[in-house]
């Protein structure tokens, strides 16, 4: 199934649905730099509609990574074009359901609200108190601080249902045939001296961590010696 058919259809079951999609491409190592572009260039010029670069990294040996936020319509058409000259190796999509977390900020701003008013209403009072008036200025700013921080979660949520998280994910393909006998026995020994430095530092803190009891340790040991042969002697003393 097209990931497409995967995003929102306005029905009621669906619309509070945030969608995310993760594709594996596999293409030549000399073409990832070409379909990566391609790809960001799609979607910073909105070809496929509305798109926002999220993130987007390059690793070693080839391998690129590409992430967006993009119209549900243009998730197929932007996964064919990182896709041309290769494959798709894997793809998923999973869904969030935000109806119950919607519906909770709803009510926390409609709280907030009703809040407000019965502050507005007592600061409107014409026997109230200075020092209230400061309480009621103070509490309202904090209540507007609360409203401004829900107010950009709500938003954060549209944009999470009304777009998909795209995340396109570009490698090489993997052939052990192509690998030469130095690359095979070169990769086991590559992190050698970090292994090597990591067990020289685990080694040096227990020996850090063993002093301790040693200094304190050892003179003990040598008291409780001396102690028993001291009673040794006398048991021996009495015997005889």
């Amino acid at each position: 199934m097209p990931l497409g058919q995967f995003g929102n259809s306005g029905t009621p079951l669906e619309s509070m649905l945030a969608y995310e999609h993760r594709l594996n491409v596999e293409l030549p190592a000399e073409l990832i730099p070409e379909r990566l572009a391609a790809a960001h260039a799609a979607c910073v010029s909105a070809t496929f509609g509305a798109c926002n670069v999220l993130n987007e990294t390059q690793y070693e040996m080839g391998s690129a990574m590409l992430q967006v936020r993009i119209d549900p319509a243009g998730v197929d058409p932007l996964a064919a074009l990182a896709r041309e000259s290769g494959k798709i190796s894997s793809r998923e999509s999973k869904a969030e359901d935000l109806a119950e977390a919607v519906m909770d900020n709803r009510q926390q701003q409609e709280q907030l609200m009703n809040y407000v008013a019965r502050l507005d209403k007592l600061a409107k009072s014409p026997d109230i108190k200075v020092s209230d008036l400061i309480t009621i200025a103070q509490e309202q700013a904090k209540i507007q601080q609360q409203l401004k921080s829900l107010s950009q979660e709500a938003a954060q949520q549209r944009r999470r249902i009304a777009t998909n998280l795209l995340t396109i994910q570009f490698s090489r393909p993997y052939d052990s045939t192509s690998e030469s006998l130095w690359e095979r026995l070169r990769r086991p020994f590559s992190n050698f001296f970090v292994h090597l430095a990591e067990g020289v530092g685990y080694a040096l803190s227990m020996l850090a961590y063993g002093v301790p009891v040693l200094l304190v340790g050892f003179p003990m040991l040598l008291l409780w010696r001396k102690a028993w042969r001291r009673f040794a002697r006398r048991d021996t003393k009495t015997a005889g």
